[in-house]
């Protein structure tokens, strides 16, 4: 595959890609989020692992505001999520200012929710055209671009239900990737695939992480994170139990609930 690093978009200025300060997050009597304090670095690979429930999904999804925090602060490239601040007081943004801090978060679900009825090139071109008001034929040369880079320069003309799961997601991801954003997000891209088709999609982020894409993903395939990863976060219970390099973590965990997960993951 040729290089993807043209489509990344650059951060500005030399702070995080993403911070969180003290983010916690509850539905209804459920107290999701406890805290959490972490930094995300331009160009990073930045792993989130856990037993289900922990609250790694939910996180991912607090970053471009689909879910709203409770309390505390989350960043991206400097600027406030989903609120803006005068004095101490913090004022939601409008949906409209919202949606435009989205354009620049990409992000990647289990299930890949492509448009049944369009193309494999209409999904990727769908975004760009309706929410950036690109012309068609821009939008289009993109989408062909994207598509021969994760590998199906030969599908274009394929409907969803036409593909198998591992092409449906390298869809999903050149669909995020043609709003051109400055981070990725992935919500265990993997989970929902049968295990012959994993690998397609691995091989495909890992040639966004060479290429400097800033990722943040939340993923139960270790040999992923300790292969690519730069940075490795264990969740559980909505804290964070235990971070710092992924071989580190993997290999000589110092907490015993990591000790604990990992001997049934590893």
């Amino acid at each position: 595959m040729t290089s993807l690093a043209k489509d990344i978009a650059p951060s500005t200025g030399g702070q995080p890609m993403v911070k969180a300060e003290a983010v916690h997050k509850s539905f209804g009597l459920s107290h999701v989020l406890k805290g959490i304090d972490l930094e995300v670095n331009p160009r990073e690979v930045f792993c989130l692992v856990g037993p289900s429930g922990s609250g790694k999904s939910t996180f991912l999804r607090c970053i471009n505001h689909l879910e709203k925090i409770n309390a505390g602060r989350l960043y991206v490239d400097g600027r406030l999520v989903g609120y803006r601040q005068q004095g101490d007081k913090l004022y939601e943004l409008k949906e409209k200012e919202v949606s435009a801090q989205r354009r620049d978060i990409g992000m990647v679900f289990q299930r890949f929710n492509l448009f049944p009825h369009m193309t494999a090139l209409e999904n990727v071109m769908e975004a760009p055209i309706q929410v950036k008001r690109e012309t068609k034929a821009v939008a289009r040369e993109r989408a062909q671009q994207l598509l021969d880079r994760v590998g199906l320069g030969d599908r274009i003309g394929h409907y969803p239900a036409q593909l198998s799961g591992g092409q449906q997601q390298r869809v999903a991801i050149a669909r995020a990737l043609a709003m051109q954003p400055k981070l990725m997000l992935f919500d265990e891209p993997t989970s929902a695939l049968d295990p012959e088709l994993v690998g397609e999609v691995l091989d495909v982020m890992r040639d966004l992480a060479a290429d400097g894409m800033t990722m943040i993903v939340v993923t139960h395939e270790m040999s992923f994170a300790r292969e690519v990863g730069d940075s490795l976060v264990f969740m559980d219970d909505g804290v964070v139990v235990e971070s710092g390099h992924p071989r580190e973590v993997l290999m000589n965990p110092q907490h015993e609930r990591t000790k604990s997960f990992l001997s049934k993951v590893l």
